[in-house]
This record gives structure tokens, C-alpha cells and sequence, in this order.
């Protein structure tokens, strides 16, 4: 079972990437794909929704959508770095397959355990229960321990980051410094508590926006450099910053998805961030859902569409793809 200290290099299924790796750390031109695994009840929460139990939909992100994205990782030849809920692997299956994931090269990270969109405002002891609990339930059911870090809805804190350095982990792919997600999310929050419903997720404070867009370690305040844990934005575009996520790129389609990765060439690391809702839609018997996760609405065949046009797109301007705790050793070694 591979340990996150062999990364890519040394792991089973992927031994082909060690002269793109070579390649990479030469020319610092990497990109990393990542997904967040957030069931299915987690979306129910943003839209303030009861969330129905005992529905096909329920375990739909690990029943449907991992084993896609195991099988685009398969196509494309490129590892991933999946974020688990702690909790959700006290379901067998789910740790199995995840178990497996590892074993074939994958990077299991740390999505906290029980995903609570507050994590930043919770007590320091609550912080740290929940980073060290996520990360004994996937060493448990993975034989890999996370060196990396995804906080729930991207909002951080200088807490946080310290319960992160006390954990000994390498780094954190966590802040999303865009205006658009911020205005957007804020807004979403706002019109359901005028409907007199209550969203699970929260907002950062404005000062994320000015974060920096390019892997740095953080500060205190968090969203200035420092000597801190080492911090890998989720990517935005460099000029007005767009977000160069999942959601974003499939509702473009992949012919203005492409456009976007082309004007991302240049950049040492680009971080895609996807979630499980990704590679799912409305017929993977989530119509109910689809009525309020509007990108469930988009067709499958468009959303694998998309992500293989961003890949080619990339692959064809030279970068090796990595994961990220390989792109965060790096960093390390370049800083």
C-alpha cells in the first residue's frame, strides 16, 4: 500500500508519470486534479432542503461518481488526489473503494470528518478533533495517511491552519480567492434566508479576495504570506480571476472550457478542483435534487466532454499531471 511519501513516482498503476514528474519539477508547468468527495446530503444542506434517507441517490458520490472518475483517471493516464469525509468510510463500501483508489496511486486527502461548513468558527479543540479524526479514519480504511487538506465550502481560518501545522500536514488547498463564487454564494445565502430557509454553508471574510492566486505559505492573517503551512489556491484565471472549477467549466461547455485552460498556460500549478456531483446528473435518480444543484441538469456525456477537452488542452501546452502532494513537495523544494 502506497504511503503519501511515494506519491506518483513509486505507486502502483502509474510508474508511466515519473518522467513527466522529472519533467515537471524542471519547469514548474504541473497540474493537479482533485476531488471533493461531498455526498449527496451535503447539497441538500446548502439549499436548506431536508435531506431524504434511504433513497438510490443517497450514496450516489461514492456509488456512481468515484468509479468514473477513477475510470477518466484510467483514460487520461493521471492520478487524482480525492478529499474524503471522515465519516463517510464508516460505510464499508465506501472506504473500499477508496481503499482501492489508494492502492492504484491515488492521493486520499483530509475533507475533515463530518464536513461542517462552520469548521472555521468552531472551538480549537473541535478544529483539531476534526482534522486528526478525518485523518485516522482514512489512514484506517486506506493505509494512507492525508498530508493534505481541503476545508469544507473553501473558508479557512488562522485556527485552522494552526490545527493543521500541529497535525503535521504539508499543506492546504482550501482558499478560493474569487470575487465571482464569493458574490454568488453570498447572494444564494441571502435569497434562501429571505425564504425563510437556512443554508448549512457559510462565507469567508472579504479579505480571502485579496489572498494570493499562486501557492504561498500562509501568515497571520491567513490570507497573507508567511512561514506557515503551505497553501495551493484553488485556481482562478490570472487577469480577472474567473473560477477554473468543475461547476464553472461545465456550464461553459467544452469548446469555452478549453479557451480558459488555454489562458491558464503559463502558470506553474493549476489546481482543478472538481466535486463528485461532477460526473453525476439528474438521471442518476437525482431529479429532485436538479431542481436546485442546476449543474445536475447538464447531461453527463457533456460534463465528461468537458473535463477531456481541459486535460487535452493542457496536456498539449506540456503539463505533466500530477497530485497534489507531489505539486506541494515541489513547491518546497523551488522555494
Amino acid at each position: 500500500m502506497p504511503s503519501h511519501h511515494h506519491g506518483v513516482d513509486g505507486a502502483p498503476g502509474y510508474g508511466w508519470a515519473r518522467a513527466t514528474l522529472v519533467q515537471a519539477a524542471e519547469t514548474m508547468r504541473v497540474c493537479a486534479i482533485s476531488v471533493d468527495l461531498d455526498e449527496i446530503h451535503h447539497y441538500y444542506g446548502i439549499h436548506g432542503l431536508a435531506t431524504p434517507l434511504g433513497g438510490r441517490e443517497e450514496h450516489a458520490v461514492y456509488d456512481l461518481a468515484l468509479q468514473r472518475f477513477a475510470d477518466f483517471a484510467s483514460a487520461e493516464r493521471l492520478p487524482l488526489t480525492l478529499f474524503a469525509v471522515g465519516a463517510d468510510l464508516a460505510r464499508p463500501e465506501n472506504g473500499r473503494r477508496l481503499r482501492e483508489l489508494a492502492a492504484r496511486g491515488h492521493e486520499i486527502g483530509n475533507h475533515s470528518f463530518d464536513h461542517f461548513y462552520d469548521l472555521s468558527r468552531r472551538t480549537m479543540d473541535q478544529i483539531r478533533q476534526q482534522i486528526s479524526r478525518a485523518n485516522d479514519a482514512i489512514a484506517a480504511h486506506t493505509g494512507q495517511r492525508p498530508s493534505g487538506f481541503r476545508a469544507p465550502g473553501y473558508v479557512m481560518s488562522d485556527p485552522v491552519y494552526r490545527a493543521l501545522g500541529e497535525a503535521g500536514m504539508t499543506y492546504s488547498s482550501s482558499l478560493f480567492p474569487c470575487p465571482y463564487y464569493y458574490v454568488a454564494k453570498a447572494t444564494i445565502i441571502t435569497l434562501l434566508g429571505l425564504g425563510g430557509k437556512s443554508s448549512h454553508s457559510i462565507v469567508s471574510g472579504p479579505q480571502v479576495l485579496g489572498a494570493p492566486r499562486l501557492p504561498y505559505h500562509v501568515g497571520r492573517p491567513y490570507w497573507r504570506a508567511g512561514a506557515g503551512v503551505l497553501e495551493l489556491p484553488i485556481q482562478v484565471t490570472p487577469k480577472l480571476r474567473l473560477p477554473f472549477i468543475g461547476t464553472n467549466l461545465t456550464l461553459l461547455g467544452p469548446r469555452l472550457a478549453r479557451r480558459m485552460a488555454r489562458s491558464l498556460v503559463g502558470q506553474p500549478l493549476i489546481n482543478l478542483e472538481l466535486h463528485g456531483v461532477d460526473l453525476l446528473d439528474q438521471h442518476d435518480h437525482l431529479q429532485a435534487l436538479a431542481v436546485h444543484q442546476f449543474d445536475l441538469s447538464l447531461r453527463l456525456e457533456r460534463k465528461w466532454a468537458v473535463l477531456r477537452a481541459v486535460v487535452g488542452e493542457l496536456r498539449g501546452a506540456g503539463y505533466a499531471f500530477v497530485r497534489l502532494d507531489e505539486a506541494a513537495r515541489q513547491f518546497e523544494l523551488k522555494s
